[in-house]
């Protein structure tokens, strides 16, 4: 695709460029892991997911088509294997951990060490953990997606496997939600990529 330099990388990885290969893993290892340790809420089976998905990546890197953009197939291959691990459970949030990462919070840290704001930020951070589980899965999805990947609605759409207007609704109900949960956070919090979105209307 003209003008993804991630796809031409990964073509470089088809021409035997571990260097190429070597430089998506260390662009994508974050979004990719936040998005499954945020679906799964489980840091064991996010460390498994992860490595199945480089490892399906690597095994599937003949069906690459420059036509797609390279997060597009990703994000799909992530998708796809966080579905195979729901399916193969019998809840999905059976073993639901709440923990203080940096690395899967979207809400932005205390300015001070102040003891008060160090509890108005456990307290945001834990409301805005139990809004996104109480997700249903599919907006929960839409989400993740846009919000981790910087992908289209219309990528978005073809990863999960369904029409453009559909996935933009399940987006804005999911955000809609959030900020009813997040209505008490503070003013100054600084809006997510996908709030954004919701907040322009577009």
């Amino acid at each position: 695709m003209v003008g993804d330099e991630d796809g031409e990388l990964m073509l470089r990885y088809l021409r035997g460029d571990a260097r190429a290969f070597e430089t998506l893993y260390k662009k994508f290892r974050g979004p990719l892991y936040r998005y499954l340790m945020r679906h799964t809420r489980n840091e064991e089976a996010a460390n498994d997911l992860f490595q199945d998905v480089w490892s399906k990546l690597i095994a599937s890197r003949d069906r690459y088509e420059p036509r797609a953009k390279f997060s597009t197939f990703v994000f799909r291959i992530a998708h796809n294997c966080f579905i195979d691990y729901y399916r193969r459970s019998s809840t999905r949030f059976e073993k639901l951990r709440r923990e203080d990462d940096d690395t899967e919070s979207q809400v932005p840290g205390p300015r001070t060490d102040l003891p008060d704001e160090r509890l108005q930020y456990a307290q945001t951070l834990e409301r805005y953990r139990e809004a996104l589980a109480a997700l249903p899965s599919d907006q929960r999805d839409a989400f993740l997606l846009y919000e981790e990947s910087g992908l289209t609605l219309d990528e978005i759409a073809a990863i999960t496997g369904v029409g453009m207007e559909t996935a933009k609704s399940r987006l804005r109900y999911a955000l809609a939600k959030l900020r009813g949960a997040m209505q008490s956070a503070t003013d100054d919090a600084s809006p997510s990529r996908a709030t954004a979105l919701g907040e322009s209307g577009t």
